[in-house]
């Protein structure tokens, strides 16, 4: 996802935006761009990281009180400095930056070129400029307004205009959050961008304007009526979105997991299990999970669980596929939703679509205030705190036992029954994670010894299935070697023909259901000549005959294992990643949040 900062106040704009869109570093970009009103509107902008553009271009030196930035994730149009934002119209007075797409943007730009207006790049987002230009008349807001009822698509937009002492914000798909304080207003597309300055947000809903001054904000919607919008305190502070001792966020975020797991818990672990749900959602006869990327895999644990704990039939679906298949919902199903950021836009589209068909509709959200947060009935928030690094971690975990305290919360309400051991063991994840986490020097060995290995293969049954894709998944994301996951048992059926001396093979395979089939699994490739690497449980000795290299892991219920066993999979593709020289946090092509289908 693109970032936006917007300042407008008594200070200079300039090192308040450049300082907000470093914030935004970490959602992936290509290039990036500043514009500052001081009678004239000044635009600089080019390729490349923020801080090498700064070197060259001194952005933070613009001078002006009021202004906009932008750093760009390439969609419509080549990375280049024509297609950089901000973009401006034909007159030079007005400036926007936008993130979303533009769906009818081709049959606007033509009839914007037939009437006279000539365009600088081959984006979908300069439109806008151009438009705003032809339906400007004294008023930006008006101008702004009446562009958007043009537009089909998504956008986060601010614009500005040289002889208005305003910057006009608005969003329908994509983020947009407002930051006040006395001296000065903020508009950012995420608030860690402005945190350092405030801590109060007014979060725009789709189809709303925001207009701030130095001191006031006004929001509409897009029919012209003022709302009544009030402000959100955010929880976390700038340490929580600062990498301290680590090297990465997310070597950051992965040793912060025993935290972000009792935030998690704390407060709903007791004698019951206590979430702030008003509905009768025991009453719901099926589940229906949806999610994308780390979030679906953290679904597909959570029908084990909610089938094991709560005997209720659970689907998963992906959120991209839910409402394009004509899904049957029924009366008494319950659709969760599960979304670090709580703007991932085909779950929140998969959201609106299950409402549009009468399903009850739960959230399992990270960030508070969050647009998906904000439309399910119901929610549970994780609490794991900011997540910065692009592959998710702590929130994959915080996920995983926030299904589980689903389930067992349906279990109570549904029949009664309190697993007063199963809580006591989740109370103690924790601590078991922590003791993995010590055990980091041996992982970054192995992966010293495996980091130069084109493929790899993860393997797991059951329950830990799941965790083999998740393990994939990390190493793909921020390593760029292929792997896949797959059902241990599935290997005979395909995967079995790629292993040889140079495929290393990552088998979950803790004691308990199905671990004897799992050695099996590891002799067939042992035959084979392929190298081992077992994550298994504490005491088993016995596995290092087959596995080149065994991590150990507390020993937990069965159900539980998927939150510890993950810890030594995220480590792992960690180290490969950073072994192999590359920027962990902010992985080639992806974003953060994934606000555009």
């Amino acid at each position: 996802m693109c970032g936006i900062v917007g300042y407008i106040g008594s200070h200079q704009a300039a090192p308040i935006l450049v300082n907000g869109i470093k914030r935004l570093e970490y959602r992936g970009y290509d290039s990036v761009g500043v514009a500052v009103v001081n009678g004239e509107i000044e635009i600089k902008k080019e390729v490349g990281m923020i801080d090498k553009v700064n070197a060259v271009h001194c952005l933070d030196k613009m001078e002006g009180t009021r202004g906009i930035a932008h750093t760009r994730w390439a969609t419509h149009g080549e990375p280049s400095k024509r297609n950089a934002h901000p973009h401006m119209d034909c007159t030079g007075d007005v400036a926007i930056v936008h993130n979303g797409i533009i769906e009818n943007y081709v049959s606007i730009r033509k009839m914007l070129q037939e009437e006279g207006h000539a365009m600088a790049s081959d984006t979908d987002s300069e439109v806008i400029a151009h438009l705003i230009e032809k339906f400007y008349e004294g008023n930006l807001e008006t101008a702004v307004r009446k562009a958007l009822l043009q537009i089909q698509g998504t956008y986060g937009l601010a614009a500005v205009h040289k002889r208005e002492n305003k910057i006009v914000v608005a969003r329908n798909g994509s983020p947009i959050v407002i930051g006040v304080k006395e001296n000065g207003t903020f508009a950012a597309s995420d608030a860690s961008a402005i945190l350092e300055h405030t801590k109060k947000m007014i979060y725009l809903d789709d189809r709303e304007i925001g207009v701030i001054g130095p001191g006031a904000v006004v929001v509409k919607n897009l029919e012209d009526k003022k709302i009544d919008k009030g402000t959100q305190e955010i929880e976390w502070d700038l340490a929580q979105i600062e990498k301290g001792e680590f090297k990465h966020f997310m070597l950051k975020e992965i040793f912060e997991q025993p935290e972000s797991l009792k935030n998690t818990m704390r407060g709903r672990l007791g004698n019951e299990i206590k979430l702030s749900i008003n509905s009768r959602i025991e009453d719901s006869e099926r589940l229906i999970l949806v999610a994308g990327g780390t979030s679906w895999h953290a679904a597909l644990i959570g029908r084990y669980l909610l089938e094991e704990i709560a005997k209720i039939p659970t689907e998963v679906d992906y959120s991209s596929e839910f409402r394009y298949r004509n899904p049957l919902i029924r009366e008494k199903d319950l659709v969760v939703v599960i979304s670090q950021s709580g703007e991932t836009a085909d779950t929140l589209a998969a959201l609106r679509e299950a409402k549009k068909r009468g399903a009850k509709t739960l959230g399992i959200i990270n960030v508070v205030g969050s647009t998906i947060a904000r439309e399910a009935e119901m929610g549970v928030y994780l609490h794991a705190g900011p997540e910065i690094g692009v592959a998710s971690t702590k929130a994959f975990t915080s996920q995983v036992t926030a299904l589980c305290m689903l389930a067992v919360y349906l279990k109570e309400r549904k029949r009664g029954e309190t697993d007063i051991k199963l809580m006591r063991e989740l109370s103690t994840l924790p601590e078991k994670i922590d003791s993995v986490l010590k055990n980091k020097d041996k992982i970054k060995d192995i992966a010293g010894s495996v980091f130069k290995h084109n493929n790899f293969l993860y393997l797991g049954r059951g329950i830990n299935f799941p965790v083999a894709l998740e393990g994939a998944l990390k190493l793909k994301e921020i390593s760029y070697i292929h792997a896949e996951g797959y059902p241990a048992a599935e290997m005979k059926h395909g995967p079995i023909a790629l292993i040889d001396e140079n495929m290393p093979v990552v088998f979950v395979a803790n004691k308990g259901k199905g671990y004897e089939k799992t050695l099996s699994n590891m002799e067939e490739v042992k035959a084979r000549h392929g190298k081992i690497i077992a994550i298994a449980t504490e005491g088993d000795e016995d596995i290092k005959r087959l596995a080149d290299w065994v991590i150990h892991v507390p020993e937990t219920l069965d159900i539980l294992t998927p939150v510890i066993n993950t810890i030594p999979l995220q480590l792992l593709a960690y180290y490969i990643a950073d072994m192999k020289g590359l920027d962990v946090d902010k992985p080639r092509n992806l974003a953060k949040s994934v606000t555009v289908e």
